[in-house]
C-alpha cells in the first residue's frame, strides 16, 4: 500500500454481516501484522477465530483487512499491544469501523449525537430503521434495512454508544482511556480524513468535543497540547504512530515486569 491512509467515503454493506466484533478483532490483531499472509485457509486451520466454520472465516477476514490491515502502521502497532484494557479495545474497535463505513460513521457521529442531545436521549429499532430508510440507497428493500439497522444497533451497543439491546435504547457514552484518545490522536494525523483533529466524528462520536475535548488533550502524556486564541499546537512528542507505541508500549511492559519482581 503507497500514500496515507484514508477513511472510507464509498457506501458499502460489509457492516450486514460484521458487528463490532471485538474478541474476533483482538484475535486478528494477535495473529496478523502488516507483514503476515492472511488467508482464509491458514486462519481456519489454525483456529484464529475458534470453531468458525470456514465461510464465517472468510467474512471475518474481509472486514478484518478493511478495518485494520488497511491501516498498516496501526495494525503493527495493535498486534504488539499486548496488555490493552478492555475499554480501550472497544473504543478502538469503534474507531475503525467509523475509518471504514461511511454508514456507521455517519449513524454514531451524528444521528446518535443528535439523539442524546436532544429532549429523549434514546432510540428505538423502528427509528433506526427510518433513519437507514432516509439515508440508504433506494434500492434497499425493507428487510435489507431493518438487517442493516439491528447490525449498526448492534455495533453502537458494543461500543458503549446505547446502554441497551431492548427498546427504548439509552443513549449513552463509553468511558475513553487517555491510552485509546493518543492512539486515535496518533492515527488520525497519519490518516486522510474530513474534518479536523479538533472537530471529527470520531471524536464526537464518544463525547469528546469543543472544549470537553480540548481539557481531554491537555492532559495526554504523549501530547503537549496547546491553544491560544485561534492558534493551536498539539506539541507531538513523537513522531509517529509507530514511535508514540514503541515509547508508551515498552514502558507498559516494564511496569508490569517491575510490579512483577
Amino acid at each position: 500500500m503507497t500514500g496515507r491512509p484514508r477513511e472510507a467515503t464509498e457506501l458499502h454493506t460489509r457492516l450486514s454481516k460484521c458487528a463490532l466484533e471485538l474478541d474476533d478483532s483482538r484475535a486478528f490483531w494477535a495473529h496478523a501484522d502488516e507483514t503476515t499472509n492472511v488467508n482464509a485457509q491458514r486462519a481456519f486451520d489454525e483456529y484464529w477465530f475458534g470453531a468458525r466454520s470456514l465461510a464465517r472465516v472468510e467474512v471475518l477476514l474481509t472486514n478484518m483487512r478493511a478495518r485494520f490491515s488497511a491501516f498498516p502502521s496501526a495494525l503493527a502497532v495493535l498486534h504488539s499491544w499486548q496488555h490493552m484494557s478492555p475499554d480501550t479495545r472497544r473504543a478502538i474497535c469503534h474507531w475503525h469501523l467509523q475509518l471504514t463505513d461511511p454508514f456507521y460513521r455517519r449513524f454514531t457521529g451524528a444521528y446518535l449525537n443528535e439523539r442524546r442531545s436532544g429532549p429523549r436521549p434514546e432510540v428505538t429499532r423502528d427509528l433506526v430503521v427510518a433513519w437507514v430508510g432516509e439515508q440508504g440507497p433506494g434500492r434497499w428493500t425493507m428487510s435489507m434495512r431493518i438487517q442493516f439497522a439491528s447490525k449498526l444497533l448492534s455495533a453502537a451497543y458494543s461500543a458503549g454508544l446505547v446502554a441497551s439491546n431492548r427498546d427504548p435504547r439509552p443513549v449513552g457514552l463509553p468511558r475513553v482511556p487517555d491510552e485509546a484518545l493518543e492512539y486515535l490522536m496518533y492515527l488520525l494525523r497519519e490518516t486522510e480524513f474530513e474534518g479536523s483533529l479538533l472537530d471529527n466524528p470520531y471524536t464526537s462520536s464518544v463525547g469528546l468535543e469543543g472544549a470537553i475535548l480540548e481539557e481531554r488533550l491537555r492532559g495526554l502524556p504523549g501530547l503537549a497540547f496547546r491553544r491560544q486564541g485561534d492558534l493551536i499546537d498539539f506539541g507531538w512528542r513523537q513522531r509517529d504512530l509507530r514511535m508514540w507505541a514503541d515509547v508508551n508500549l515498552r514502558s507498559d511492559e516494564s511496569s508490569l515486569a517491575g510490579a512483577a519482581l
